[in-house]
Parts: structure tokens; C-alpha cells; sequence
């Protein structure tokens, strides 16, 4: 019954609980407890966000259009000195090198919602990346809550790290054309506006989802044009994009920033009943808009 819950028979209430259990402020055990306190019918709520991948699959990994594996390549100062990541590549009857673009997963590892992203991108004619932060761990688990402990106990500067090493990875690949593009969800969001600012103009394009904006001293550094999306309750990211906005603005970053009527945080997540198939549609459109005018030419 509760793979049936719509986004709209979720309590508010429900959805902030599961964004601070989501974001370390509680483990799963807290969350039910407190979803159920709440009122009858909360725990059921609650148990309907925890995400079932099975619904999260638009890209089969046989479709023939792409070809997908797993690469591992060196990362100086990251966790382990070691990195792995899904990486897909299009199929094309002539083009040997391929515009890339990073694909940066939340705060619970390489799961298949992310490993899917990549592929749709793949289809799209880019080369995608998406590493896995938790593989100096032993890789992402199988489960987002032990992926969520996990990417806790790892080292934030380490852990950004081994995402940098991942994109001049990517960028200086064979297969890759030398252009590249950032996208990432919540932390991954967040990693995006940091790896932009790192990087400046050896990145061409960002698509951050519902991502913390970098401090206002880094944005001085970012050259590439950002297309930011938002959910529209999502108190905790949106408080950050009124400052970040005026600093893109007073440096000159080409940017345009989108939020989405009736969304939650994570709506772009098909594997979950945050999702919003309208807003992930049109946000989509609106990030692959970005990526084939400013990777593609």
C-alpha cells in the first residue's frame, strides 16, 4: 500500500522529518519512531520515501545505444589513493571522443538511481562518469542507510578530493573530447558548485539539483555557465541561494536558477514518492539544454 502513496498524500511533516534523517540528523530507527508519533498513518508515510530502485531504471545497462563499465584510476590525497566509478560511453558509428560529464551522487554512494543518470546521459552522446565516494569503504553497500554512514565516517576534504581527481580523470580521458560538464544531486549538487569554483575554466557547464551554494570567496573563481534547480520546499538548501545568487551576479557567472512549483527535495529522484515527473522532466530538458549548447559545440 504504501508504494501507492502519491507526493501529495505525504504530510509535510513527514517530508521534513525524512530530510533531517536523510542529512545525519537522525538514524532510521528515530525517523519511524517519530513519523509515527506524529499521527496514524505517519510511519506508513514514512516507510514510503525509502527508495525502491526498482522504479528508478529508464536506461537498461544493455541498452544498445551505450556500453557501460566499471574503471579504477589513481586519486592523490583522496581517501584511499584510489578510485572507482561507472563510467558509460555512447555507441556512435564514427565519433571516437565524446563530450563527458560528471555525474556526482548524493550523500549515500553510487546507487542505481545515480548509475541510471549516467546512462541516460550516455544516450544523450555524452561520456558520464559517476564515482563512487564510498568505494575507499568498500563501495556503496546496497542499501542507502548504511551508504549514508558510510560517506559520514569519510574525511568531507578527502571526499572532495577524490571527486576533483574524478573530473581531470574524466576530462583528460581518451574517450573525452576535452569538454566538460558537472551535475550532482544534494551533496552531489553542492560538490558541483564546489568543483566548479576548483576547477574554473577547465569546467564549461554545471547543472547543480538542490546543492549548498560554495562560500561567497569561491565564487570569484567560477567560469562556467550554471543552470541551478530547486525544489520549492526546501528550506534548508534554498536559504543559501539569495547570497550565492547577488555573488554569481556581482562576478559575471552566467547562471539561471529555477525553482519547481509543488516539489520537494529530491524530486528529480524517480525511486522515491518525492519524485515529480514533471519537474524532473522539464529540469532535465533544461540541464541537457545546457550541456549539448556549451559541450557539444
Amino acid at each position: 500500500m504504501t508504494q501507492d502513496l502519491l507526493p501529495q498524500d505525504i504530510d509535510p511533516r513527514i517530508y521534513s522529518l525524512y530530510d533531517e534523517y536523510c542529512h545525519g540528523a537522525m538514524d532510521r530507527r528515530e525517523f519511524l519512531a517519530k513519523a509515527s508519533a506524529l499521527f496514524v498513518g505517519g510511519l506508513a508515510m514514512a516507510q514510503a520515501l525509502f527508495p525502491r530502485y526498482a522504479n528508478a531504471q529508464t536506461i537498461s545497462f544493455t541498452d544498445p545505444r551505450i556500453k557501460a563499465s566499471y574503471v579504477k584510476y589513481a586519486s592523490p590525497g583522496g581517501s584511499s589513493g584510489e578510485m572507482r566509478a561507472y563510467m558509460v560511453q555512447p555507441i556512435a558509428a564514427t565519433a571516437t571522443q565524446f563530450p563527458a560529464v560528471l555525474v556526482i551522487h548524493e550523500n549515500r554512494g553510487l546507487n542505481p538511481y545515480i548509475e541510471d543518470v549516467a546512462r541516460r546521459l550516455a544516450a544523450a552522446g555524452f561520456l558520464a562518469l559517476a564515482p563512487d565516494g564510498l568505494y575507499p569503504a568498500g563501495g556503496y553497500p546496497g542499501n542507502d542507510e548504511d551508504g549514508k554512514r558510510l560517506q559520514d565516517g569519510l574525511a568531507p576534504a578527502k571526499l572532495q578530493t577524490d571527486m576533483l581527481n574524478s573530473a581531470v580523470f574524466l576530462k583528460k580521458h581518451a574517450l573525452a573530447s576535452g569538454k566538460l560538464g558537472i551535475t550532482g544531486f544534494c551533496w552531489g549538487g553542492g560538490m558541483t558548485n564546489e568543483l566548479a569554483a576548483e576547477l574554473g575554466d577547465a569546467v564549461q557547464s554545471g547543472a547543480p539539483y538542490y546543492g549548498i551554494a560554495p562560500s561567497s570567496e569561491k565564487v570569484s573563481k567560477i567560469k562556467a555557465e550554471l543552470v541551478l534547480h530547486f525544489a520549492e520546499t526546501d528550506p534548508r538548501i534554498n536559504a543559501y541561494w539569495s547570497n550565492y545568487e547577488s555573488a554569481l551576479k556581482t562576478q559575471g557567472v552566467a547562471s539561471s536558477a529555477h525553482f519547481y512549483a509543488g516539489t520537494q527535495h529530491g524530486f528529480h529522484n524517480n525511486s522515491t514518492p518525492r519524485f515529480n515527473q514533471a519537474a524532473a522532466d522539464l529540469s532535465w530538458g533544461r540541464t541537457l539544454d545546457l550541456f549539448n549548447r556549451t559541450l557539444k559545440s
